[in-house]
């Protein structure tokens, strides 16, 4: 018995033939059934009574294209490819192949030509990635790894926020836990004195690739402002390569999400102020609970420096130019520099602006500070901010505040002041305003 293979479509017209065959329906019906005209109806009616079902099948099936590329092209591109571009993938061998051999092939194409020839593997072919497991480090202090967690920690009872995670690598210890508004640079800072603080240095803190850690771009060292503080510190900044790097912190992560979560509920606490006064003592029961003893007892975390170098340590430090009239632009204010001395030949030189965590800052050059008075916040038409993801939520919160503030002219209950003026009072329409405008 030979085997026919066949399409659905294909085989909704041989049921509709068979009907057909046997007096079951009529041409018309089964012409309408199969979506083809009765003269092919009855075409293909002929062709079942002759060879039965293998007549409706395709002829073309199992036979090469007639669109097909010749031979001789598939050929040289595969040689082409072992020979110079054995570790390219489809797309970039595409490319290389139309600029520098003359062979224009889809991408697609070169695809499915490599992937037959062995010369690359489809993504569904591939196996998953391992993420082979390492040993926690020997000492506590030796690797501190750091990163931040939004989530919806108080449930409805509060808005978002993000907790900022500190866990040690060779104990799984909670070492420092804080809520903040978003992952930012002053907020990482605020932290990072929290524990150096309460534990002392560390040896390196481990990190993913947030902007507050590492930046990339020509002409950049490197060194973010948090950067720029650990190395003050002498503390060492290192960034995973992938989540999976940095495992300890990211499952500290999901038993926070369950038990921190279910333990604010249980406390009433719905409040970032009230949240991190709640923290040390979760913390203490959490490392009682879950942590280990390190494979070496010797800490290797080092004295803190006094609260004055800490104070000088943890700051955003930017630099601006001196307009000639002894002013400059810092976080949309003007400043404007007290003339003296020490200011007067300044104008177009570099000055550092000095930001604390507390709100404060400073004008500094070559050390000294420098007196000014802030003039007021600039009054201009914003330009579109430009917000990280991980900060959007805490932007919008802001945004949300100062347009409900916020009342705009045209729903005021204000009259037109004559031609040009288009605010209208409230319940009149476009059409009535503009036709009762003076002439």
């Amino acid at each position: 018995m030979a085997l026919v293979t066949m399409s659905r479509k294909e085989l909704g017209r041989l049921e509709a033939l068979v009907d057909l065959d046997a007096g079951r329906t009529t041409a018309a019906q089964a012409a309408r059934l199969i979506g083809v005209s009765e003269r092919h109806a009855f075409r293909l009616l002929k062709a079942y009574r002759a060879s039965g079902a293998a007549g409706l099948a395709s002829r073309r099936r199992g036979r090469p294209s007639n669109r097909r590329y010749p031979e001789q092209v598939r050929e040289a591109a595969l040689a082409a490819i072992r020979e110079r571009y054995p570790d390219f993938g489809p797309t970039l061998a595409a490319e290389k192949l139309a600029e520098v051999h003359d062979l224009e092939l889809g991408r697609e194409t070169v695809r499915r030509w490599m992937a037959a020839a062995g010369l690359w593997t489809p993504r569904e072919g591939r196996g998953p990635r391992v993420h082979q497991p390492r040993h926690r480090r020997d000492c506590p202090g030796e690797l501190v790894q750091v990163d931040g967690c939004e989530h919806a920690w108080f449930e409805d009872r509060g808005p978002c926020c993000t907790l900022l995670v500190f866990v040690d690598d060779a104990t799984g210890r909670l070492m420092h836990l804080r809520f903040v508004e978003s992952e930012s640079t002053l907020a990482y800072l605020r932290a990072a004195r929290s524990y150096v603080e309460a534990h002392g240095r560390p040896v390196a803190f481990y990190s993913d690739k947030h902007s507050v850690f590492r930046v990339t771009g020509a002409g950049r060292d490197g060194a973010t402002q948090f950067g720029r503080a650990m190395r003050e510190l002498n503390v060492e900044v290192i960034c995973a390569n992938s989540p999976q790097a940095k495992g300890r912190v990211e499952r500290a992560h999901k038993t926070l999400q369950d038990r921190l979560v279910k333990e604010l509920r249980l406390a009433g606490v719905g409040t970032v102020e009230a949240a991190n006064a709640f923290l040390p003592g979760f913390t203490a029961d959490y490392n009682a609970r879950f942590a280990k003893e390190p494979r070496l007892a010797k800490d290797l975390h080092r004295p803190a420096p006094d609260a004055a170098d800490l104070d000088e340590i943890m700051t955003v430090r930017e630099e601006r130019t001196v307009s000639a009239s002894l002013t400059l632009h810092y976080d949309k204010a003007l400043i404007l520099l007290e003339p003296g001395e020490a200011t007067r030949p300044l104008a177009r030189q570099r000055i550092t602006v000095v930001s604390y965590p507390d709100g404060r800052f400073a004008i500094r050059h070559k050390g000294r500070d420098l007196p000014f008075r802030v003039f007021d916040k600039l009054r201009k038409v914003e330009q579109a901010a430009i917000v990280e993801n991980e900060r959007l939520g805490a932007a919008l919160a802001h945004i949300r505040e100062r347009q409900d503030a916020y009342e705009p002219a045209w729903n005021r209950d204000l009259r037109p002041r004559g031609r040009g003026n288009l605010r209208r009072p409230a319940g009149t329409s476009a059409l009535t305003s503009l036709t009762s405008a003076d002439p």
